[in-house]
């Protein structure tokens, strides 16, 4: 009888066809401590690059998508397939050097209670500082937190595994059971906070998120959406409202939209004025109006 797989990893490329492969060439090359496949989908890229990445690698599952499905959309699709027993979402922007995704996997399995569970992420370039050691918790009304470690040099400090209130979206494993359970990532999001809302939902459901040092990943941040780029300002800016109505209640959803729209979204608004980023102010506009539009589906979808 064969062995389930571990580990399913999904990858989303979107004209990202340099940074696809060379992630998965850096995980064929470390990865062999676990029973693994890698399944790509092709979200909605320019060119069908199924093609070349399944011609390169045979060994993977390239599945292309006509239409981008946005981060969620694109996981998801990728979740359907999945046969092992733990899936690992990892960004097509970010390569791994050991085989320490293993330690992963035994933390997830080592409990029932550990829902999902995420990397020490570093960024890629020189001098390497860390870019994820954990989250802080939410703040109640202002929807703020803080990534632990962020751009601090690596000097051992947070190699300590740990619960914490989030995992970061660029490396997550989570068991299979667990989706069947709270679902799939949310699609309403398209693009940032769909991982909040999963990991929201997750601790509804009792489960712990643990972060987990002695596996460690490299980012290079932002190769899809480009870093302060508008359409990232108006995905945050919709999103962070949306995230808001979907997990929110009573007068505390009250006191966080007004304070998203007239503090922090205003305060956006001055800043980028000051600089004459005319776009980004028009993507503060219309991510805040395109949030009423959205904001009566609630329901996870």
């Amino acid at each position: 009888m064969n062995r389930q797989l571990d580990i399913s990893i999904i990858i989303i490329n979107y004209n990202g066809l340099q940074e696809t492969c060379e992630l998965i060439e850096s995980l064929q090359q470390f990865l062999h401590k676990c029973l693994y496949e890698i399944i790509v989908i092709d979200n909605g890229s320019i060119q069908n690059e199924t093609v070349i990445l399944q011609k390169k690698y045979p060994q993977i599952l390239a599945i292309r998508s006509e239409q981008n499905l946005g981060f969620s959309g694109g996981n998801n699709l990728g979740i359907r397939v999945a046969k092992g027993k733990c899936i690992f979402l990892i960004n097509n922007d970010t390569f791994v050097t050991d085989d320490s995704l293993i330690y992963l996997y035994k933390r997830l399995m080592n409990s029932p209670a550990i829902g999902a569970v995420s990397p020490k992420i570093k960024f890629a370039f020189p001098p390497r500082n860390i870019q994820f050691a954990g989250f802080t918790p939410l703040s109640k009304y202002t929807l703020r937190n803080r990534s632990i470690g962020y751009n601090e040099p690596d000097k051992g400090q947070f190699d300590t595994p740990r619960t914490t209130s989030f995992l970061h979206g660029a490396a997550i494993m989570i068991k299979q059971e667990v989706i069947e359970q709270i679902g799939l990532m949310p699609e309403i999001y398209f693009l940032y906070y769909e991982e909040m809302d999963w990991c929201t939902r997750m601790i509804d459901h009792g489960y712990q998120l643990w972060y987990e040092p002695h596996c460690t990943i490299y980012h290079k941040e932002s190769c899809s959406t480009g870093k302060d780029s508008p359409l990232k300002t108006y995905y945050l800016t919709r999103n962070r409202l949306l995230y808001a109505w979907r997990t929110r209640r009573g007068g505390t959803l009250f006191i966080s939209l007004l304070y998203q729209l007239l503090i922090a979204n205003l305060k956006n608004v001055i800043v980028n004025l000051v600089y004459f980023k005319w776009s980004q102010v028009n993507a503060i506009f219309k991510g805040s109006v395109d949030f009423f539009r959205l904001k009566h589906k609630r329901e996870n979808i």
